[in-house]
């Protein structure tokens, strides 16, 4: 639960100051990022990075995260067939609109001694209740681009497919906040 979660781990914006050399979760492309181009990206209003450690052990990063302003669009669908089923399954008869206002998770790393304790779902968790909560702008959905082999943590998450491509290195997928009212949190 994520009440739980918080009496171990923080999560803090990325600064300059924090040791990344370190991390390690296994996958080259996540490490070099937190490494050598998460500091680029929150530079250049790119993406807000989030790190995560252990209470009272700021010298280890156990996970990191980003987040970056996103939509899903007419233009993400194949159709406009298929922009519309989607309206329809996610609107009740309110206005609809050509897009509609997301935050996209453009990367999430685990720790490797961290894989596995539910981090990553805790780390769901809080930036589904940080948009609902807090709300600042608008935004009705969470996006990911999904690698394929992270597709069923995103699914147990509670993230569907916009559009499945089986050719495809990634996956297009989206929760609805909207959800969340349904959902117990933390489940």
């Amino acid at each position: 639960m994520i009440a739980d979660f918080f009496e171990k781990y923080d999560i803090q914006k990325f600064e300059s100051d924090i040791p990344t050399y370190n991390f390690d979760c296994g996958d080259e492309d996540l490490n070099d990022f937190i490494k050598n181009e998460i500091q680029f990206y929150k530079q250049q209003l790119i993406a807000m990075p989030y790190v995560v450690f252990e209470k009272g052990k700021i010298d280890k990063v156990i996970a990191y995260f980003t987040l970056s302003n996103d939509k899903i669009a007419v233009t993400d669908f194949e159709s406009n067939n298929q922009f519309n089923k989607f309206k329809k399954r996610n609107f009740n008869k309110e206005k609809y609109l050509r897009s509609y206002p997301s935050v996209k998770i453009g990367r999430l790393g685990i720790s490797r001694d961290f894989q596995g304790a539910g981090i990553g779902t805790n780390i769901i968790d809080f930036i589904k209740l940080y948009f609902l909560e807090d709300n600042k702008t608008g935004c009705r959905f969470i996006t990911v681009d999904a690698y394929n082999a992270a597709v069923p943590f995103y699914e147990k998450n509670g993230f569907d497919f916009l559009i499945k491509k089986d050719e495809s290195p990634t996956q297009l997928m989206f929760f609805d906040l909207m959800n969340i009212k349904l959902e117990p949190f933390g489940s």
